[in-house]
């Protein structure tokens, strides 16, 4: 899904996790239907569903932590909860910083959706959410890009005419293209490597559980059972 850049190494930090303790899940909790918040004011979504299953079966005791995109680095790497599963696309660049489990989807569309069929992708003005691999790919395509803090605003800056089209991963932009008189527009993108749970290079241990819970998962296919509850990405 999403791609943050971080450009300082002095984040790296050495916290761990002691296996005794719960394990704090971070998410972002504005992107549905991976995350989001529900009117019970609680992380709902895709992710709030595997993730419960994920410490279940790793036997572990876990809680939810939101936290705003942009930071959602930094603030795993300064130890404010010990893990993200936040629709996080694996990527060589942010795997020089965290290291990742296996992805449990595998890497799905992102997409333009705009108000008019006829918008220039190549030489207009495209939104995307902040330090995402959608924000990359309008960079190298020579469109000017218009970055905002929450996917919310993207789509929002195209219905307010400040943008012709938005990028964004095609799973949440479905439902508003369904409901609106935005349509997509021009050919579906791949990018990033599927989603997985990022954990700090110190946390071997922790990450070892998860990604043995989420092998877990594949192979009794609970996982495509979620994957399809949900409508995101494709199966395994």
């Amino acid at each position: 899904m999403k791609s943050l850049l971080l450009g300082s190494a002095a984040l790296a930090m050495t916290a761990s996790f002691a296996l005794a303790d719960t394990v704090r899940l971070g998410t972002e909790g504005a992107y549905p239907p991976y995350n989001f918040i529900n009117d019970a004011g609680e992380v709902d979504g895709f992710e709030r569903e595997l993730g419960d299953e994920l410490c279940k079966r790793a036997e572990l005791t876990c809680e939810w932590v939101t936290n705003d995109w942009d930071s959602i680095i930094p603030n795993l790497l300064s130890g404010n909860y010990d893990t993200i599963i936040a629709g996080m696309s694996i990527t060589a660049e942010r795997e020089e910083i965290v290291d990742f489990t296996q992805g449990y989807t595998p890497p799905s569309p992102s997409a333009y959706a705009a108000m008019s069929a006829d918008v220039d992708l190549e030489g207009g003005i495209v939104a995307a959410q902040t330090a995402t691999i959608q924000a990359n790919h309008v960079v190298s395509t020579g469109a000017t890009i218009v970055e905002y803090p929450t996917p919310d605003e993207t789509v929002a800056a195209v219905n307010a005419g400040e943008a012709d089209a938005v990028l964004a991963d095609k799973d949440f932009l479905e439902p508003i293209v369904s409901s609106t008189e935005m349509m997509f527009v021009g050919e579906d993108v791949m990018l990033g490597d599927g989603i997985g749970m990022a954990f700090r290079e110190s946390d071997a241990e922790l990450r070892g559980k998860f990604d043995a819970a989420i092998a877990s998962m594949k192979e009794d296919g609970t996982l495509n059972d979620l994957i399809v509850k949900w409508e995101v990405g494709g199966t395994w």
